[in-house]
C-alpha cells in the first residue's frame, strides 16, 4: 500500500471516532434532559369541576388561544382549551357562571405551570380537545360535494 492510502484510512478512522465520540456525548445530554422535560400523559389527567369565571376565545399571553378560568374549591384554576375554531364549529360556548367538568393535566409551562384541557364537559355536552398524546385538535372539514355537473377528470 502507498503511503497515501494509510494517511486516508488513518484520517478516516480519526475523523470516524471523534464523529463517534461526539454523538455519544450529544446522546447522554439529551438522556439527561429528558426526564425534565415531561409531555402529557393520561396517567397523570386529573378532573377539574367548578364554575367559570371567565372565558377568552383568543389569549394574548402564551400559550395563545382559548382559556377559560374555573373557580375550584382550591381557588381560581387558568385552563387553556387548545383550538378556538374547534369550539367554535361544535358550538361549544363558555359563560360565566357555567358548571364544567375539566378533564386535563398541569404541565410545566415556561417559569409556572398550566392546566390543560384534553376533554371538557358542559352539562350534557362535551368535546374532546386534545389528542391522547397532547396534541390540541383542529376541527374536520368536509370537502364540498361533487354536483353532477362538475368537469372533475379527463374527457
Amino acid at each position: 500500500m502507498t503511503q497515501l492510502v494509510r494517511w486516508s484510512i488513518g484520517a478516516a478512522c480519526i475523523a470516524s471516532a471523534l464523529f463517534l465520540s461526539i454523538l455519544g456525548n450529544a446522546q447522554e445530554k439529551m438522556q439527561a434532559i429528558s426526564p425534565n422535560n415531561h409531555g402529557y400523559t393520561l396517567s397523570r389527567e386529573s378532573v377539574l369541576q367548578g364554575t367559570v369565571v371567565s372565558y377568552t376565545a383568543g389569549s394574548t399571553v402564551a400559550p395563545l388561544g382559548p382559556r377559560v378560568t374555573v373557580q375550584s374549591p382550591s381557588g381560581p384554576i387558568d385552563v387553556h382549551l387548545g383550538n378556538a375554531k374547534l369550539l367554535e364549529s361544535n358550538h361549544f360556548t363558555l359563560a360565566p357562571g357555567d358548571s364544567v367538568r375539566i378533564v386535563g393535566e398541569t404541565l410545566a409551562f415556561g417559569a409556572g405551570t398550566q392546566f390543560v384541557a384534553r376533554v371538557i364537559q358542559k352539562g350534557n355536552q362535551s368535546l374532546t380537545l386534545r389528542s391522547i398524546r397532547g396534541f390540541p385538535l383542529r376541527p374536520f372539514v368536509k370537502a364540498p360535494a361533487k354536483s353532477a355537473h362538475s368537469q372533475a377528470g379527463v374527457l
